[in-house]
């Protein structure tokens, strides 16, 4: 097999969406001829732990570990965690209100630690990986970032090594949605957009996940810009579920919830119509998995949805995908920013699989066996946000959902869809496309290339 070295801070048993990407493209790597060699911190910061995400590793991946020293220990100390006992909390970055301390703490870190806090990592791993490289080598480097200071790694060592890298966005640098809440000084501003722009011009190619983010990469930059969105894997859906019983108009929301994407339009539809139907409001359910900002919860209990509210904290990514596979809408707000309307959310393609009869769709090479009718439920997805962003066109194209302005009122789609008779336009494209298998083939081609 060829070699790839993979530079991430997110692994396995850490979870959350910043580990998904990589490691399902490691995870399908070695069928298309390439050695994943993962490189990758031994003691990082985990707001999240999945160990069942352990078994997904592949058995020809190598692993390798160094520590990393890191600031958000002394953070917690000082402000907290700021978690309740619904399992709520604030989240340092957004626009939400913050204390004192957090306002401190959050000027301290944008100006000490540039680009971000994992930034005293990249001069050990340098070295490390120069000294292992001479012994080891590989083909190509791949960086993913955020934290973006893991492609200074791949800088440092493609100029030390003239290894190909490529750099591997999840989400954008200076044109990421939170990083206008960044109190910077203007110096460390003007460090960013020099650090970024090196890693565009230096890089041998360049991977975006939207055709938005790509097209100003390509402006801002020397190297070559590909697409390859984030996606779903099809072994995550060919598990057959339980029938439920229970009656309930679930409206589920997985992953981060973000206070500056809070739909309060939609808790004022919801508390309508449990107000015009006793039977919508003895069905509905408002299931929450994953950290969800203490201004969510407060708007709904606001709108009198509070009995209506279940906060299931964090939850496995196979109990995730289970949540939205048994859902009746799948709710998908976007962050109220011009930047994000550019940006995919990274669940957005499970929700669109969720949303789809994947099954039997020739997903891969091995398609899952048939599920008895009436075990597998096709929820939709409620949008909130333009209509003309980039998760607006994909619900588009695909036939999963609609999108609602921020001020758009939801009610008749939440009736349809809890009357049984919500319709969607047929999309134009194939959920197949976002298989990770199918995303998989296409890194290893750009790989290969370089």
């Amino acid at each position: 097999m060829r070699r790839v070295l993979i530079i991430t801070y997110y692994w396995p048993p850490t979870g959350g969406s910043g580990v998904q990407r990589w490691l399902k493209f490691a995870k399908y790597l070695p069928s298309q001829g390439w050695q994943p060699v993962i490189y990758t911190p031994s003691n990082p910061e985990q707001l999240a732990v999945d160990e069942s995400l352990v078994a997904e590793i592949p058995a020809e991946a190598e692993v390798l570990k160094t520590r990393i020293r890191e600031p958000y220990a002394i953070y917690h100390k000082l402000v907290g965690k700021k978690t309740d006992a619904r399992g709520a909390g604030l989240n340092p970055i957004n626009a939400q209100k913050k204390s004192w301390k957090q306002q401190l703490m959050l000027w301290i870190r944008s100006n000490f630690f540039v680009p971000d806090p994992r930034a005293g990592w990249v001069r050990t791993s340098v070295k490390y990986l120069t000294e292992y490289l001479q012994e080891h080598p590989v083909d190509v480097i791949v960086t993913t970032g955020p934290p973006h200071s893991v492609h200074l790694i791949g800088r440092g060592l493609k100029r030390k090594l003239g290894v190909p890298w490529v750099a591997d966005f999840r989400d954008p640098w200076t044109r990421m949605y939170y990083f206008g809440n960044l109190p910077l000084l203007p110096w460390v501003r003007k460090v960013h957009f020099r650090l970024e722009k090196s890693v565009l011009d230096e890089a041998s190619a360049v991977v975006a996940v939207t055709p938005f983010v790509a097209e100003d990469f390509r402006s801002m930059g020397k190297a070559p810009v590909e697409v390859i969105t984030n996606g779903f894997d099809e072994d995550d859906f060919k598990a057959g579920l339980p029938a439920r019983a229970d009656g309930k108009f679930r409206v589920v929301h997985t992953g981060l919830f973000a206070s500056d994407g809070n739909p309060l339009e939609l808790w004022k539809s919801l508390a309508t119509l449990c107000a015009e139907s006793a039977d919508f409001a003895s069905r509905l359910e408002i299931r929450l998995a994953g950290k969800v900002d203490t201004e969510i919860i407060e708007a709904i209990e606001a709108a009198g949805l509070g009995e209506k509210l279940k906060l299931l904290g964090y939850l496995s990514h196979a109990d995730s995908v289970a949540e939205l596979r048994q859902a009746d809408i799948i709710l998908m707000p976007l962050r109220r920013s011009p930047e994000y309307s550019k940006a995919y959310p990274g669940k957005i393609f499970e929700c669109i699989a969720a949303a789809m009869p994947v099954l039997g769709r020739g997903l891969g090479d091995d398609p899952p066996e048939t599920v008895p009718p009436g075990l597998i439920r096709h929820p939709a997805v409620l949008g909130i946000g333009p209509a003309d962003s980039a998760a607006a066109q994909l619900l588009r194209d695909t036939g999963a959902g609609e999108m609602f302005d921020w001020e758009d009122d939801p009610s008749a789609f939440i009736r349809a869809a809890a009357s049984s008779s919500l319709e969607i336009p047929t999309g134009t494209s194939d959920a197949a496309a976002f298989s990770r298998r199918v995303l998989t083939a296409r890194i290893a081609e750009l790989l290969g290339n370089l």
